[in-house]
């Protein structure tokens, strides 16, 4: 399976994740409130799962490929969910022996976000789709 599907696949389930997520928050807010680990914990998944789609593209922009690609991807998906979980099976069961991981899902997001920087200092972005310059408006 290509990476950058995996990246992209994962970033829109977390976003459906995340709005399932959202809807519980609703009906806790009508019955009393809403902790603040939840709260954390879905904000963390909205945005990284943002950025998992925007890194599937951004793989194929800059063509990584081999070892790269895979780190890249796969230290993102791990600190994508792995971070948020993290913090809500921590606090929310009160494990929580399990929340210095979370600096390890972070340090796995980091890593690949400075492979990506060093990717983008070193090459330039190729165009999506075998296509020979930007794209057109379209004309709706």
């Amino acid at each position: 399976m290509c990476m950058s599907r995996i990246l992209k696949t994962s970033g829109f389930l977390g976003l459906a994740t995340m709005m399932v997520v959202g809807l519980y928050q609703y009906t806790l807010l009508e019955s009393g409130g809403v902790p603040s680990w939840l709260v954390g914990g879905h904000a963390h998944l909205g945005v990284l799962s943002i950025l998992a789609v925007v890194m599937g593209f951004a793989v194929d922009a800059f063509a990584l490929t081999g070892r790269l690609r895979a780190a890249v991807s796969g230290l993102f998906v791990v600190g994508q969910w792995l971070l948020p979980l993290t913090i809500w099976v921590g606090v929310g069961f009160g494990l929580l022996f399990l929340i210095p991981t979370t600096f390890l899902w972070g340090l796995c997001l980091i890593v690949s976000m400075l492979i990506m920087a060093w990717q983008a200092w070193v090459s330039e972005p190729t165009t999506p789709g075998g296509m020979s310059g930007p794209a057109t408006p379209a004309d709706d």
